[in-house]
């Protein structure tokens, strides 16, 4: 007799489903009883920490991100685009939460972290931790950071360099921030609306004295300078129209003169581009000077969008003749100033050229004007990956006329400071260009921003400055 058959679930049958948690923030962890005790004292005679509330328990306040955006949070990265966010739940008015801080998790409801939210960049959200944390916690983590981002800088101050960047934004873990001392001065810039508040700038203005007055440099006023162009898509307030801080609150500055590598540059708060003047070549001044040293290339120079007369001061100090071209009249200006400066130091003829760089280049070198050193640091050509063609356009003619100009034997110092253009791509250009010109070119260096500008491995947007110098055969 056959045996009884056990009935078996139909094949077709499905396994059930677990429900999926509401993003972002829907999952019930419960946390081990260890962590949930309040009350009573531990073996040392200690009161036991109250517990975090589990996730379940807090606000759905937040984001809910895609998976591309939350792997590249995973990664090391800290931007999320607005086109990565699935979901928002924004503090209702009259909460004691801020819109500008928010809990941001996965499209399963994993948290991954606290940033900073803007409604009108494209750059929605900026993480600024890891776990979450509250506007308190985000305060003192904000001023922590800025105190240690001084400190890592302060090898990089002494008696031929009191100029310097003090914090880089991403790269010191603090979005959206950047301050650069000059001199006796600190410039705030507040690039993402996040940061747009009193209390952020209460706190930032006392992590700088604080920091500062510990390395013992002295400050004599602390202002806020805005990017009009950022503050425009960041949707930020207008600036105080005094400083922030000032020593001497009755006569405040705004102008003086700061150094780099042993010379002198006047600094005016309120003119010049971005915080004023650029810092991030200090280096690649002083190594332009020094190769063309090296090669023997001591005769005429030609610096390029000089602004206000960086590479073109330092290679007044081993070249006999040096001229810099710039659109711009009033930083031609203060470059006629930075030379009466340092005229003691300086043996060159300089002289100042106000002109467009591809209309200029093209003439002298349809001319056969020639120089022995050619410097080329142009604006940003590409602002976004769309513009990457034309910028490499723009860089080949430069380039393209350069390396014509340039006797044998001759160094040139090529730059880009568009973050959308590689090394790779700027190299292939020059490449191009010295095939065009048929000219040999030898690879002396490729150099980067200086080291008060870090670069971050994952996030390659923190590395935007390429120079590369070039012995011209």
């Amino acid at each position: 007799m056959a045996k009884p058959r056990t009935p078996r679930p139909a094949t077709t049958q499905k396994a059930p489903q677990a429900t999926r948690p509401k993003a972002p923030f829907a999952r019930n962890h419960e946390a081990p009883p260890s962590a949930t005790r309040t009350e009573g004292r531990d073996s040392k005679g200690k009161p036991h920490p109250k517990a975090p509330p589990a996730i379940s328990e807090r606000r759905s306040i937040g984001a809910s991100i895609n998976r591309r955006a939350a792997d590249r949070l995973r990664g090391g990265h800290l931007w999320v685009y607005a086109s990565d966010i699935e979901s928002l739940e924004l503090p209702k008015s009259g909460e004691a939460a801020t819109s500008a801080l928010l809990p941001v998790a996965d499209s399963r409801g994993m948290l991954l972290g606290t940033a900073l939210y803007s409604a009108t960049s494209q750059i929605a959200l900026r993480l600024v931790s890891r776990e979450a944390i509250d506007e308190a916690a985000w305060l003192n983590l904000m001023a922590a950071r800025l105190r240690a981002s001084i400190a890592r800088r302060l090898p990089l101050l002494d008696q031929r360099n009191d100029a310097c960047r003090l914090c880089f934004s991403e790269a010191d873990d603090l979005p959206g921030l950047v301050v650069d001392k000059y001199g006796e001065l600190v410039i705030l810039q507040l690039l993402a609306k996040g940061l747009d508040s009193a209390a952020v700038r209460y706190r930032l203005v006392g992590a700088l004295r604080e920091g500062l007055a510990d390395a013992r440099i002295e400050v004599a006023a602390i202002l806020e300078r805005p990017d009009s162009r950022i503050r425009e898509l960041e949707g930020l307030s207008a600036p105080a129209s005094g400083p922030l801080w000032a020593a001497n609150p009755e006569a405040a500055i705004a102008s003086t003169q700061f150094r780099l590598n042993g010379l002198k540059f006047q600094y005016d708060a309120n003119a010049g581009q971005k915080t004023g003047a650029f810092l991030d070549q200090r280096d690649n001044y002083a190594a332009a000077a020094e190769c063309a040293q090296r090669l023997g290339a001591t005769g005429r120079a030609l610096d390029v969008c000089c602004y206000q007369g960086g590479f073109a001061l330092h290679l007044a100090k081993v070249c006999g003749r040096v001229t810099g071209v710039d659109a711009s009249r009033a930083s031609l200006e203060v470059a006629e100033r930075n030379l009466a400066t340092n005229r003691d130091q300086l043996a060159a003829q300089v002289d100042w050229v106000e002109a467009d760089a591809f209309e200029l280049l093209r003439g002298w070198s349809d001319a056969g004007e020639k120089f022995d050193v050619i410097v080329l640091d142009p604006p940003a050509f590409a602002k976004s990956h769309r513009a990457v063609e034309g910028a490499l356009r723009g860089y080949k003619e430069l380039n393209l006329r350069a390396l014509k100009m340039l006797n044998p034997g001759g160094l040139l110092v090529t730059c880009s400071c568009s973050h959308h253009v590689s090394l790779a791509d700027l190299e292939a250009t020059v490449a191009s260009a010295a095939v065009d010109a048929h000219r040999r070119v030898r690879l002396l260096a490729r150099r980067g921003a200086a080291l008060d500008h870090p670069v971050i491995l994952t996030l390659p947007e923190t590395e935007y400055l390429k120079c590369v110098l070039l012995e011209v055969e």
